[in-house]
Parts: C-alpha cells; sequence; structure tokens
C-alpha cells in the first residue's frame, strides 16, 4: 500500500464547511491510482474559525480518509520537529507538503525558512529512509501585493526551496517540486486572498497530483 500524508498550513487542513483539496486528492487517486493507497497522518480534524481551534469534524463530506499532518497559523517552523514521529507513526510513503507562507509572514527569513526544509527532509528520512515527497511553491497571497519586502522573500524562498529540492534529491528517496497552476487566480480560486475555495482546493489538488504523474508515473493527469 503507498501512504500519502498531506503537510501543510492552513490551506491544507482547511477550515469547517470545507471539503479541503486533501479531499479533491483522494478522489483523484481513489479513480486513478491502479493500486491499494492511504491517505495517512496524526491529525483528521479541520480548523473551526468560531473556536479558533483544530477541533471541527465538519467536513462538506466527511466520508473520506481525512488524516494529515497540517494546522492553521502553522509552518516549517512548527511541522519540522514533528515530522520524524508523523512518517514514523503513519507509515507514510509520500509527503505532499504546501509550506511557508506562515514562516515568512511571521517567523523566519527565506534562507532560514530553507534551513528548516533542510531539517524536515532530515527528519523525515531518519523515519522512512525511502520517503519521497512532493513540494508546493508558496503562492504569493494578498499581503504580498501591498508588502514588497514580503513578497521578495516569497520569491527568494520559492527559488531557495527548488534548489534545496535539486540538492537533496536521491534515487532512494526522491523529492519532487510541483508547479501552482498558471490559472490559479488568488480572487478565483481564494475566498479570501489565502485560503482556496472550492476550484482552488482542485487546482492545489492538480498540482500535487500532475507532478506525481509526470515524474513517477502515479495516478493520472487530474482532471475535476
Amino acid at each position: 500500500m503507498l501512504r500519502f500524508m498531506p503537510v501543510g498550513d492552513s490551506m491544507t487542513i482547511g477550515s469547517a464547511g470545507e471539503h479541503t483539496w486533501r479531499y479533491r486528492m483522494w478522489q483523484h487517486l481513489r479513480a486513478t491510482y491502479d493500486g491499494p493507497f492511504g491517505i495517512v497522518g496524526p491529525r483528521e480534524t479541520l480548523h473551526d474559525k468560531a473556536t479558533d481551534s483544530a477541533d471541527s469534524y465538519e467536513y462538506a463530506d466527511p466520508d473520506f480518509p481525512r488524516g494529515h499532518l497540517a494546522g492553521w497559523g502553522e509552518g516549517w517552523h512548527h511541522l519540522t520537529p514533528l515530522i520524524s514521529d508523523a512518517v514514523r507513526a503513519s507509515r507514510a510513503d509520500v509527503l505532499l507538503v504546501s509550506l511557508g507562507l506562515i514562516d515568512l509572514g511571521f517567523y523566519t527569513n527565506a534562507v532560514q525558512t530553507a534551513e528548516n526544509v533542510r531539517a524536515f527532509v532530515a527528519g523525515a528520512r531518519g523515519a522512512n529512509p525511502r520517503v519521497a515527497a512532493v513540494f508546493l511553491p508558496v503562492i504569493p497571497n494578498t499581503r504580498a501585493e501591498s508588502d514588497v519586502p514580503f513578497a521578495a522573500e516569497v520569491v527568494r524562498f520559492n527559488e531557495l526551496l527548488a534548489k534545496t529540492v535539486a540538492d537533496l534529491d536521491e534515487q532512494s528517496s526522491p523529492l519532487l517540486m510541483a508547479s501552482v497552476p498558471d490559472s490559479y487566480d488568488i480572487r478565483l480560486d481564494t475566498y479570501d486572498g489565502t485560503h482556496p475555495n472550492a476550484s482552488g482546493e482542485h487546482k492545489l489538488a492538480a498540482a500535487f497530483a500532475d507532478a506525481m504523474h509526470q515524474a513517477w508515473g502515479v495516478g493520472e493527469p487530474y482532471t475535476a
């Protein structure tokens, strides 16, 4: 069985009432992946904006494997110390990672964040030397339109992320960069300039799915 673990921030955990891109990915793999698979991780809940806590199971469709390692307001800074235990406990084979916006906005600059990426990969491999991972670049949100230094850090980090992934890629533990879909538009594909709406969920799932299909032959190209 191939076990996929979504890892991310608020765009990945989602909030009460949403499907999440995790659900869209599960639908895609169920339709196109020719083999047993699982969606795993130590957490299952959504973020509840009313209580500002990750205690909601109010998915738009709760009938899917909801495992993940994601948190509202969490980034590389928060999840790197947790990744080794999470991979070991869930026996994850493939990590689908979307992190960085929180780090660059509040905790670390681009260089420091890239150092956390290296520590994250080392931790994951310490738990599973053959783990694979797909990394999504940081998608600039509305803050980047008015905060020039923040926008520059996003650009710089995405460059460093691509270099780090290339440097750390190994045949036995492959690392892969996904591409943000050209059509992704924060005015059309998010509900607040950051968090994906239904169309955004599909496009984020497609970014991971298409990268895995093109590079590793996993599943088929994504169709909504």
